[in-house]
């Protein structure tokens, strides 16, 4: 329960330094701290204690790849905002996402490549 309770902590920090980060200068630096691998030490950790380091490799491949949807995401809201309001841009950027991390998943389930 502690360690739920110190999870929800990072991720309330993450989103304490999002504001702050936005209302400064350097706003745009926003943009990086969601990328800050908080969640991704977690799974690591937990998938290469429970299932071991092959399997730790397999989760970094699909992290990588998984990069792609991200960048569909991005690439949409920097097409879409200046043609959209913003509620309109997340959302179609966020239908992106979606999209595009459902054929990753269906493509990984099916063709899934070994590290």
């Amino acid at each position: 329960m502690i360690g739920l309770f110190l999870k929800s902590l990072l991720g309330a920090l993450a989103v304490l330094i999002i504001a702050l980060l936005s209302r400064s200068k350097s706003f745009y630096i926003a943009g990086l701290v969601p990328l800050f691998p908080t969640l991704a030490l977690i799974a690591h950790a937990i998938v290469a204690q429970e299932r071991g380091m092959a399997d730790l490799r397999t989760t970094a491949l699909f992290g990588l790849w998984s990069l792609i949807p991200y960048a569909i995401y991005l690439l949409a809201v920097f097409w879409l905002s200046t043609r959209l309001t913003l509620w309109p841009t997340l959302l179609l950027a966020t239908l992106g996402w979606l999209i595009a991390a459902g054929i990753l998943l269906f493509a990984w389930t099916h063709f899934q490549p070994t590290p």
